[in-house]
């Protein structure tokens, strides 16, 4: 008897890409979703997934590409309407019949954040708890290690690793491990029916020891910079970055400083669903630093210094015109400040999580 065919979205990016490969590697079956066909879909066609193009606000296309899918893996769009893709993709479970889903979420979840996207992850974690017959898994990371590890270019280039966090840590896990967690609860989802997971990196760092670590894979000195956000912003819509996107990574670093992700971390959850310890961060840096982009080149130098020098430039995005688009919460409160936050994840949380926030 074949295995089990597992839907997964978000199919050609970085997470659903490895689970992906992670899933075909052991055998299953997989119906890549995809938005569109390129090199990507190419490559996962070619290591033997089905690969198709669907809309993730559109539930009769999602119902279409379910048919034949007994598990499915949602990874959100990072959208302003993600609740939508949400409610698209619950109603496309249900008329699929499917057994088991594994969702990806926030470990910031929680429905007075300032981030629309943040309180919509809150809203989708509740929609897909109450699809009947269908059984759930969470898996909700924190802050990646891929956010620190797109200015590689800098630390590579230039001997310059931006900081905007100050003093305070997290528990990065890399995008493979989080991907790791997903193909475990998805392979065997009676194991995991009704968890929730948070993949963490084995151990906590600031800015300055992932610089230090940095500097031992490239083998040269790597100086911590602590960087105005405000220029960094400029630097992220300089390469391109939308505003949305942009406003929900300043407000995530401004609960990095609270200690957010500090919190009850480092977990356990990585080996405890895998098998396998979490890589290191020394370890997930190494891989940066062979992708084009990091290579020392002179091309590759020049860019960067030019980049660099643009930055001051650069015209600020827009936040208030932005946010004149969006709901808000009556009182936004980021999460280390909300007692939603608070009571939900020590209710759920270890020792550690507790005395983080100051609660016996």
């Amino acid at each position: 008897m074949s295995e089990p065919k597992i839907l997964v979205t978000a199919a050609a990016g970085k997470i659903g890409g490895a689970v992906s490969a992670q899933l075909l590697d052991a055998g299953f079956r997989v119906r890549a979703i995809v938005r569109s066909h390129d090199a990507r879909s190419a490559g996962l066609a070619a290591r033997g997934a089905d690969v198709v193009k669907a809309d993730l606000f559109d539930p009769l296309s999602l119902a279409e590409a379910m048919r034949g899918c007994a598990r499915a893996f949602y990874c959100p769009p990072m959208d302003a309407h993600m609740i939508d893709s949400a409610v698209a993709f619950a109603d496309a479970a249900r008329r699929s019949d499917l057994e088991s889903i594994v969702c990806l979420s926030q470990w910031l979840a929680q429905p007075e954040h300032p981030v629309v996207l943040t309180r919509q992850h809150w809203l989708a974690d509740r929609l897909f708890a109450a699809l009947p017959g269908v059984s759930v898994t969470t898996v909700n990371p924190g802050f990646f290690a891929d956010n620190y590890l797109r200015t590689m270019d800098f630390a590579a280039l230039l001997g310059i690793f931006p900081v905007l966090t100050g003093a305070s840590r997290n528990a990065p896990p890399s995008n493979e491990d989080i991907a790791r967690v997903v193909a475990a609860a998805l392979a065997a989802p009676e194991r995991h029916a009704g968890k929730s997971y948070r993949p963490t990196g084995p151990a906590l760092l600031s800015g300055s020891e992932m610089a230090d670590a940095i500097a031992r894979v490239l083998g040269r000195r790597v100086r911590a910079v602590e960087l105005p956000v405000w220029m960094f912003l400029r630097a992220a819509r300089l390469q391109g970055e939308s505003a949305f996107v942009m406003y929900a990574f300043q407000q995530y670093l401004a609960d990095h400083v609270d200690g957010a992700f500090a919190a009850g971390a480092p977990t356990s959850d990585v080996l405890d669903v895998t098998g396998r310890v979490p890589e290191d961060f020394e370890t997930t840096a190494a891989r940066y630093a062979k992708l084009p982009f990091a290579r020392r080149t002179v091309p590759n130098v020049v860019r960067a210094a030019l980049n660099f020098g643009l930055v001051p430039f650069t015209p600020a995005y827009d936040f208030e015109r932005l946010n004149r688009f969006l709901p808000h919460p009556p009182t936004p409160r980021r999460s280390m400040e909300s007692p939603i936050w608070r009571r939900e994840h020590l209710e759920h949380g270890t020792a550690a999580v507790r005395e983080a926030v100051g609660v016996s």
